[in-house]
């Protein structure tokens, strides 16, 4: 008997979107119905490696019925238990749902909608744009018991026991006054070729055939060529087969940035197709929405399609298949991680990839800037966790910098290359943005001398940092930290300055340091700014300002750090400071003076400061008293 279930909220809002939706390129309905149908062989296939019992003659069978205006989509694959189904369709609790629905109310260019659709694991509810019912037919392999499914996509659905004579699954699509096109042999035909062309399993389509004598047969007809496309010669691929596989494996839109073949022969042989992508995904930073690692098959049986250890972490963004001859096929996904085969493959990937990289960084820099905006972040994780290619990937990488036009990207060698010949050290700052860091006070010396400094303005910049000491013999050196290293001439005018600086001014900065002791580690004069009073610099090995500000956004606990106050001694400022103290020393004026001086650092550095309603009293005081 059959029971009726209600869909979850999540689930029943996405339903609504494809009902209603208008979307412009429903074909994709199909699409998902046979990857679908093609991940359950697979994983059949897999299967009967040990339990012989569930080989079958593999296909995916399309069937249609103009006068009951239905598409059905079977395959003789892994098939689903009663507690299988509710679970991946009734509620499908553990599919990217939300993070779907979310991505949609982002997405303001309606054509690029339905791309998203494969990409949130949401493929069989696409169904619904064009189908007034869906009803799924199932039976798992192995067992005798099979179960039907039945929607129209309204409030819930119905499942009961069947009969089913063969493992798989039967999805029966009735098609929508409007989708009618969809029952015909060249829409199918055309929807295959466009997008499924290369699975490896034939798609059958019985198709009526008018004979000499004018009587009409069905014969099967294979829709697709069934070629596995990374074994073709890389100049016998087309661009249309590039794209409609990358689209396969990303289950997103847009197409691949650039293709890369391998093909490795010796004591490992395999061979590889990989896409570095033209645009990231949405849930590129959603791990928990996202296939992580390569499709990996073993003489072109399909193994698994999460095959981490193919590539490392800071390259998931490259998407493609690895067919090796050496592994066994009996291999499980558990003794894959620790197998050294796997270790060479990924050593081979990820050379020939940062190989391609390069070249393309090197002949077609504009390209290169395209994949670096989308997917620099996760290439930058490399220098901290990939020892052995940490060189290769500073070349690669790329940041803005002061002396150059907002959005400019610079590498590393570009960099040095521009470095006038007095400056010795590769100059950096961290911030949340360019608008911020390119005011700081710290930057002023560096400005004076045309020296140059990189912004590092995403969150990971800090991070990697601690790993990338030098390049090209030249160390990193914080603008935010420590001291300045400056030719002998520049560094015995800095010192004649600030000594007499020191004689003239030693009580008043005693005076602002006591003020300050609960704030500041210390108070002194500097060479670095030209044109503010002040700025706040840490030691040379303590935790910016930027570090910290993300520290206490990810409610982490900051080790107590103290940072250097330091003043201008040719600001006028210093001087009217000087002329107060020396009139009256216990001046209760000295005492908010420090206090703005120490709030105004803050401000220019974009941190917060602890005390706004007394910064702004003391600001108010300081303009009553400007303009008495």
């Amino acid at each position: 008997m059959a029971k009726t279930k209600k869909f979850k909220t999540e689930v029943q809002h996405l339903l609504d979107l494809m009902i209603h939706s208008l979307y412009s390129n429903k074909d994709i309905f199909l699409r998902e119905l046979i990857a679908n149908a093609a991940d359950a062989i697979d994983k059949a296939r897999f299967q009967s490696l040990t339990e012989k019992e569930v080989a079958r003659e593999w296909n995916i069978r399309l069937e249609v019925n103009k006068d009951q205006k239905y598409l059905k989509v079977i395959d003789n694959g892994i098939g689903m238990t009663a507690d299988e189904v509710v679970d991946n369709i009734g509620t499908i609790a553990k599919s990217g749902t939300k993070a779907f629905l979310k991505a949609m109310e982002e997405q303001k260019d309606a054509a690029n909608l339905p791309e998203l659709i494969g990409q949130f694991g949401v493929g069989f509810y696409s169904s619904f744009m064009v189908a007034e019912k869906v009803e799924l037919l199932t039976r798992k392999a192995g067992t005798a018991n099979a179960v039907q499914w039945t929607s129209t996509g309204k409030d819930n659905y119905s499942i009961e026991e069947a009969e089913k004579e063969d493992q798989g699954t039967e999805v029966t699509v009735y098609l929508k006054e409007d989708a009618k096109a969809y029952l015909e042999d060249w829409k199918i035909s055309e929807i295959v070729r466009k997008y499924s062309d290369f699975i490896e399993y034939p798609i059958i389509l019985p198709t009526v055939k008018t004979n000499d004598d004018k009587t009409e047969t069905v014969e099967d007809k294979v829709l697709n060529s069934r070629q596995a496309i990374w074994l073709k010669k890389p100049e016998d691929i087309t661009e249309e087969e590039h794209n409609s596989f990358f689209a396969h494996l990303s289950h997103h839109g847009g197409k691949p940035l650039k293709s890369i073949n391998l093909s490795a022969e010796g004591t490992t042989e395999f061979k590889a197709l990989l896409y570095i992508p033209e645009k990231a995904p949405f849930n590129l930073f959603m791990p928990e929405f996202q296939k992580k690692g390569l499709q990996l098959y073993i003489r072109r049986v399909f193994i698994t399609d999460e095959c981490k250890d193919l590539v490392p972490d800071y390259l998931r963004f490259i998407k493609g298949v690895v067919d090796s001859s050496d592994l066994p096929l009996n291999v499980s996904r558990e003794i894959l991680q620790d197998n050294p085969l796997i270790v060479k493959i990924q050593k081979n990937v990820v050379r020939k990839v940062l190989s391609e990289l390069k070249e393309m960084m090197e002949k077609e820099p504009e390209k290169y800037r395209q994949f670096f905006v989308e997917f620099g972040k996760i290439l930058k994780e490399g220098v901290h966790t990939d020892y052995a290619n940490q060189e290769k990937i500073k070349g690669l990488v790329m940041f803005q910098t002061m002396n150059n036009e907002p959005g400019k990207l610079v590498s590393l060698k570009e960099y040095v290359d521009a470095m006038p010949p007095s400056q010795k050290d590769i100059y950096y700052i961290t911030g949340e943005s360019r608008a911020v860091l390119e005011n700081s006070p710290v930057l002023e010396f560096f400005k004076s001398k045309g020296f140059d400094v990189l912004f590092m303005t995403d969150p990971i910049d800090e991070w990697i940092m601690q790993s990338m000491t030098q390049f090209d013999k030249k160390h990193f050196k914080s603008a935010a930290k420590g001291e300045i290293d400056v030719d002998a001439d520049s560094k015995k005018e800095m010192e004649k300055v600030i000594t007499e600086a020191k004689e003239k001014h030693k009580e008043l900065v005693a005076v602002l340091q006591q003020e300050l002791s609960d704030q500041v580690k210390e108070v002194r004069f500097t060479s670095r700014l030209t044109d503010s009073a002040c700025c706040l610099v840490g030691d040379e090995n303590g935790l910016s300002a930027h570090m910290e500000r993300l520290f206490k956004a990810m409610n982490q606990d900051v080790p107590e750090n103290k940072r250097i106050l330091e003043l201008n001694p040719k600001h006028p400022l210093i001087a009217s400071l000087q002329n107060i103290f020396e009139a009256d020393k216990k001046d209760a004026r000295i005492k908010d003076y420090a206090g703005l001086l120490y709030d105004q650092a803050l401000l220019t550095e974009g941190s917060p400061i602890p005390d706004p309603a007394t910064f702004s009293k003391r600001v108010a005081d300081l303009m009553v008293s400007a303009l008495k």
